[in-house]
């Protein structure tokens, strides 16, 4: 159907977004679900809906509700540049909405705290609630409660999300529509725009996925040392491989981060003269980590940014606007944030559902120009390599990977599990192959002059077959540069054995001392440590085990 004269008229839209306020004229309904890729252009969507129906008197206020502070002044701003004054300082204090604004930008914790305020808020005067990553609402039941009580009389629901979204059959999110799947319902938008269909609009970047293995190494509560490759073995053996390369203290994440800052160098020298890179992290003891880890490898300190932190916001800005190559984050850059200069990511963190893995890329497929292309560095698993194979399948095409028989490609579980008695070791990094335009790509040979090297990524430029080539053939230089300004772990594959023989014997003996003496193994562990001080068994280096060992001899004998 054509667009209304001052739809198709306005040259600030993209082609998607006027279809999408076509689709919600034709629809005249109270609740709209619109789920678009991350980085194609939600906010600017919804702010010219809601300046359309301001302008039509179909409502007088607006309300916007965010996961986090950061987007209050994200989406205030985007708003005052299309002339809407949102106030996103509001309080949960403050009764009315302040003179001389259209509304307020609040996140849903204010709304779950106060229903009844943000209900008279918008009972004041015809309201339209835009609701953006409207999945958090299903975070607890307390958010979409509070949610449905404080909006369920609003005259207009806007419902905003990067990718359609599951959630359990007994935790629906308020003014969403529902098809059932089993125990998990999977939400119906309105009006859908898939990576793909942004990819061929030129609206976000293409994405070449970089996926690095390596070994790990570690040791089970018995004190008994195991070893597997990225992507390989049993799930069990998978997910402790993986875990255990994640580990700030392991050789494999200095390896990763050197490799992404590497490629925003690359990127900055081809012209992206602002090009900047994202590292995702499990937590915010590991983001600290991963920060000291990035300043020695890459000799630059990176941008910090910790939702805990109360200048969280500001950092946030500085990075977005400034000249930092990385930036060191957890969640607070996964959703929502807009950073166009951030061009490369490095997944080391475990989230493995397909919602947070298309954010998390999201923050680096924003279109800005021609020849941009985004790169995302991610462990060789397979949970992972499933979900890049599904972007990967809006070209058209599908990622040939082996996957074995009892491995889940994409479990619906946030992160892999801690479990008992697990100590991580050491893992080492070695790049594996290229995920793009539908294909995983490995390198067969080494045969591209300098030149050649500085296109990496260029579209049309470089072949996936070369990319893939350059990628292997910097990863020993990589390899060369961490450990030059790195400490190397003191165990070797050597030393391990002979670790492994010596924690072996220290458990036997402590068993026979247990059963002579009738004392429990950790009683028997525990006088041991105090005769010679030093970590449980399990982590104890090579001397300390030797020495503890000699002591059980003369007890035993």
């Amino acid at each position: 159907m054509t667009a209304p004269a001052h739809l198709r008229d306005s040259p600030l839209l993209r082609r998607w977004q006027m279809r999408a306020l076509q689709a919600y004229v034709d629809a005249d309904a109270r609740d709209f679900l619109v789920t678009a890729t991350p980085g194609s252009g939600k906010t600017t969507y919804a702010l010219s809906l809601a300046g359309r129906l301001l302008a039509q008197r179909v409502v007088q206020r607006v309300i916007v509700v965010v996961p986090t502070d950061h987007l209050r002044g994200q989406w205030a701003d985007a708003a005052a540049k299309a002339g809407l004054w949102l106030d996103p300082t509001l309080p949960n204090s403050v009764g009315p909405v302040r003179e001389g604004t259209l509304g307020y930008v609040a996140t849903y914790a204010q709304v779950a705290a106060k229903p009844m305020l943000h209900r008279g808020r918008a009972e004041a005067r015809p309201t339209l609630v835009i609701m953006d990553e409207i999945h958090h609402a299903g975070d607890g039941l307390t958010w979409g409660d509070g949610l449905r009580e404080a909006f369920d009389t609003a005259k207009r629901r806007l419902g905003l999300s990067g990718t359609p979204f599951r959630t359990k059959a007994d935790e629906r999110i308020p003014f969403v529509s529902y098809e059932e799947e089993g125990d998990e319902v999977r939400s119906l938008a309105d009006f859908a725009y898939s990576y793909g269909d942004a990819l061929a609009d030129g609206v976000v970047r293409p994405v070449v996925f970089a996926a690095y293995t390596g070994t790990s190494r570690w040791l089970n509560d018995a004190g008994d040392a195991f070893s597997a490759m990225l992507g390989g073995g049993t799930k069990k053996d998978e997910d402790k491989a993986w875990r255990t390369a994640l580990s700030p203290t392991g050789r494999w994440v200095p390896h990763v981060i050197a490799a992404v800052d590497e490629r925003v160098r690359a990127q900055r020298a081809a012209g992206i003269h602002d090009a900047a890179g994202i590292i995702l992290a499990n937590d915010q003891e590991t983001a600290r980590a991963y920060a000291a880890v990035a300043a020695r490898v890459t000799g630059e300190a990176p941008a910090v940014v910790l939702s805990e932190d109360a200048d969280a916001s500001a950092h946030l800005s500085a990075f977005t606007t400034g000249t930092t190559r990385l930036v060191v984050c957890v969640r607070m850059i996964s959703e929502g944030v807009d950073i166009p200069r951030a061009t490369t990511l490095g997944y080391l963190c475990s989230a493995r559902t397909p919602l947070f893995f298309s954010q998390a890329v999201g923050r680096v497929v924003r279109a800005r120009g021609s020849h941009e292309t985004a790169s995302v560095y991610l462990p060789a698993v397979r949970p992972l390599l499933a979900l890049a194979a599904e972007m990967e399948s809006a070209r058209n095409a599908v990622i040939r990977i082996i996957a074995r028989d009892d491995h889940d490609l994409a479990p619906e579980v946030e992160r892999i599990g801690g479990g008992e008695g697990f100590t991580a070791l050491d893992a080492d990094a070695q790049f594996a192959h290229v995920l793009t335009a539908g294909r995983a790509i490995t390198a067969d040979t080494l045969d591209l002059d300098d030149e050649a090297t500085d296109y990496l990524g260029l579209p049309g430029l470089l072949s996936p077959q070369d990319m893939a080539t350059l990628l292997a053939a910097r990863d020993a230089g990589l390899r060369r540069q961490v450990a030059a300004v790195s400490e190397e772990p003191d165990v070797t594959p050597a030393t391990w054995r002979d670790t492994q023989g010596v924690r072996k014997d220290i458990h036997r003996m402590v068993s026979v001392l247990a059963a002579r003496t009738g004392k429990a193994h950790g009683q028997v562990h525990a006088e041991l440590r105090r005769v010679v001080p030093g970590p449980p068994t399990a982590v104890a280096d090579y001397d300390t085990l030797v020495a503890r060992h000699d002591q059980l001899m003369t007890l035993v004998l």
